[in-house]
């Protein structure tokens, strides 16, 4: 099984920026669970800890709810999706 994880991070997405203990919440690759991530994506720009420019809402929005999560990271600015196995 395949789970998704929301990092904050620096604008070069470093994975030294990451912290697993500050971004603490795995989203299953499921219809509700993405809900909850596409969530948490909007609560951390609406609290201006991410960006993400007004015309590639839609694209972040699709990617996460339809498409593949991680490549909404692209769209985003000190955020990133990542993607990990759970075994």
């Amino acid at each position: 099984m395949q789970v998704y994880i929301f990092f904050n991070c620096d604008e070069n997405k470093s994975e030294r920026s990451m912290n697993i203990f500050y971004n603490k919440f795995v989203f299953k690759d499921s219809k509700s669970s993405r809900k909850r991530l596409l969530n948490r994506v909007q609560a951390e720009r609406q609290a201006g800890r991410v960006k993400i420019a007004d015309e590639n809402l839609g694209k972040v929005e699709s990617l996460i709810m339809d498409g593949d999560p991680v490549e909404a990271s692209d769209y985003i600015l000190y955020g990133a999706i990542k993607i990990f196995e759970c075994i």
